[in-house]
């Protein structure tokens, strides 16, 4: 099968995750699109205060309820340690060597390729999808990603420029006000019914 993995903290998921997957899946010809919840993400904190890993897979559960072409992984939630992107690749191959990886990434992402754990494995194991949205500069990316082996992997599709994020999600949570249409319905449900980001989250103190 081909197989896209879409990894993020997805806290919480919203539109613009579920239509990267969508178009990653129709333009690409994959079978299968797996959304991934970092359990310990390298480059984002988890502050307290924000769900749990459990809440966040859930949140992706019921984001991709009911659509057969999603399904959500518990690989790095299961996995202890922080989730690098090479070792749930290689847990991936080793579980179905058969299957086609690729893996999903906006165009920030793709271009902090060289900063990640074994970028040359990363494109090894699978091929990179680069979501390609208005104003991202594909010369940018190939540019940084030209001096590494595998850099042939990275392919680009068609992404429409979507402003929301997780981050403006829990703003608006936490300014009571609406954010239907933004994330699916079920998950603005469990946002409400499990009171989810209404106190700012506290940081970290040494």
């Amino acid at each position: 099968m081909r197989i896209g993995i879409l990894g993020g903290t997805f806290n919480p998921p919203h539109i613009a995750h579920l239509v990267c997957a969508q178009e990653a899946h129709a333009q690409l010809a994959l079978d299968r699109v797996l959304l991934m919840p970092a359990g310990i993400p390298p480059h984002k904190q988890i502050l307290p205060g924000d769900p749990d890993a459990e809440a966040r897979f859930e949140l992706c559960r019921l984001a991709v309820a009911d659509d057969e072409r999603f399904d959500v992984a518990r690989l790095e939630l299961d996995r202890p340690g922080r989730s690098y992107t090479v070792d749930t690749l290689k847990a991936l191959r080793e579980r179905d060597p058969q299957d086609e990886l690729t893996f999903i990434v906006g165009g920030d992402m793709a271009t902090s390729l060289p900063t990640w754990r074994e970028p040359e494995a990363v494109l090894s194991l699978a091929t990179l999808a680069v979501a390609e949205r208005r104003g991202a500069q594909r010369d940018e990316i190939e540019r940084r990603l030209r001096p590494l082996a595998g850099a042939d992997r990275v392919v680009f599709f068609e992404m429409p420029r979507i402003d929301v994020s997780s981050s403006l999600v829990r703003e608006l949570v936490r300014a009571d006000r609406p954010i239907r249409y933004l994330v699916p319905d079920r998950v603005e449900r469990y946002i409400a019914e499990h009171g989810l980001y209404r106190a700012p989250a506290r940081k970290e103190t040494a």
